[in-house]
């Protein structure tokens, strides 16, 4: 740099800056377009399974929510299934004092064995299951352990058994592996629970999996033994047929209604994967801990594959992990206070959606007997003739979404990222104060005066 232009920089420092500015932009521009050109030499091709995967919905409006309300917009956001609640004291302590203790190298693949015992006891003393620890895989999450398990078992060719309403995941997973999701439409009419007469009507000599989560997400929908029993003589029929029974909810679960492990039914346990975790539960989702308990060869298959990809969970995450199941029978008194205040919240979110344009009864809602979520049908204020105000047409669930998103500043999901177009599913897993704002904002969108059905009849 000359002394003149020292001199000007001294002088002038904002035209310095500016002209500062305008060359890292220009040099900025050149590696842009330098890189573009790099880019475009390269095969950018992918994995066609990989590249046939859709984005979680939950997560995209999850996301966006996040990123509106850290923008300075009051967004409510009721898309994500994760409790409200701190995670209790006692869990706490147990990962901290494992910090403070030093446990913080490397887990076994399958977890300590301390956690996999623990879990054999749970699931003997709550579930009436019987496994040996070597049937235990601990993972980073149920998400990991329920991947793991139909990577496991289904491959090319393979067809698996997925009831709609589904965790937006499950087809997703059965992409991935290869292998080709089957849907089985169900309904508000029957509770949305897969009956035996239409599992039986969705199989074929491809059959591989059945997929049963229990309680729901998103329906909240509970089965009882009556309907697995009918589910499990269906199965029996099929010899190469395995069930991926999901159980992560079964902690949060309304009276009269009671969780049935389906591996406990006769001549199930050799034929069914059953995926539990502690993130619902025990609010513990951030510490991403879960597991799969199966017959051994299932369980060696998705221990192999945990083996080369992730390798065990937190050792820190798995102290906690048994301090929670230290709590007592079903999570002790932590999980009935949070029970007992979803239940509360499920009673308010129910009467509220009922009471939205009740003369007309546009919005069809059950209680549901388990999980945080109400999946309300709203098939009658979507479509042609649906009008709201300042939006236009709201042809579909995506819509009312996106239309509730502008104009509530509320984030739902809409059913078809479940399979079921007709619902939209709302997450009552927020405080009251925050359910009653969100639900009045709903309720002051959908009023007749700015938001009309004229549907033929």
């Amino acid at each position: 740099m000359t002394s003149l232009t020292l001199a000007s920089s001294a002088l002038f420092p904002r035209a310095a800056e500016l002209r500062a500015r305008r060359l890292r932009r220009a040099t900025a521009a050149r590696a842009a377009t330098e890189r573009g050109a790099a880019v475009a030499s390269v095969d950018q091709s992918l994995n066609p399974r990989v590249a046939s995967l859709r984005e979680s919905k939950t997560m995209a409006l999850t996301d966006l929510a996040r990123s509106m309300k850290e923008s300075g917009l009051p967004v409510i956001g009721l898309a994500a299934g994760e409790p409200d609640f701190d995670t209790p004291a006692a869990i706490v302590e147990a990962g901290c004092a494992a910090i403070r203790g030093g446990k913080t190298r490397y887990s076994p693949n399958t977890g300590t064995a301390a956690l996999r015992e623990a879990v054999c006891a749970k699931l003997l003393d709550e579930n009436g299951l019987t496994y040996e620890p070597g049937e235990i895989v601990l993972s980073n999450g149920a998400k990991q352990s329920v991947a793991q398990g139909v990577i496991a078992t289904c491959g090319p060719g393979d067809e698996v058994i997925v009831p709609a309403p589904f965790w937006v995941s499950y087809p997703e997973m059965c992409r991935l592996a290869g292998a080709e999701p089957v849907v089985a439409r169900t309904s508000a009419e029957d509770g949305f629970l897969l009956s035996a007469e239409t599992l039986r009507s969705h199989l074929s000599p491809k059959s591989r999996l059945l997929i049963l989560c229990t309680p729901s997400n998103p329906s909240g929908a509970v089965y009882s033994e009556e309907d697995l029993r009918a589910i499990a003589e269906v199965v029996r029929e099929h010899p190469r047929l395995l069930v991926l029974a999901d159980e992560i909810y079964e902690h949060i679960i309304y009276p009269p209604a009671r969780h049935v492990s389906f591996a406990g039914l006769p001549g199930m346990r050799e034929r069914t994967l059953t995926v539990n975790g502690f993130s619902k539960a025990f609010a513990m989702t951030g510490w991403r801990l879960g597991y799969l308990a199966a017959p051994a060869h299932f369980a060696k298959a998705a221990a192999s594959i945990q083996s080369q990809t992730t390798s065990g969970p937190s050792t820190i995450s798995q102290e906690a992990g048994l301090a929670a199941l230290e709590l007592g029978p079903g999570g002790g008194e932590p999980v009935r206070e949070m029970r007992a205040a979803f239940l509360k919240r499920r009673d308010y979110v129910v009467s509220r959606f009922k009471a939205m344009r009740a003369n007309a009864g546009d919005i069809k809602l059950e209680a549901p007997r388990g999980a945080f979520y109400v999946f309300p049908d709203v098939s009658a204020i979507v479509g042609e003739g649906c009008v709201a105000e300042g939006f236009g047409v709201v042809e579909d669930g995506d819509a009312l979404c996106r239309y509730l998103l502008e104009k509530a500043q509320v984030a739902l999901v809409p059913g078809s990222a479940f399979g079921n177009p007709e619902c939209v599913r709302l997450s009552y897993a927020a405080s009251d104060d925050t359910l009653a704002e969100a639900l009045d904002r709903i309720e002051a969108a959908l009023k007749e005066d700015v938001y009309r059905v004229k549907k033929e009849a």
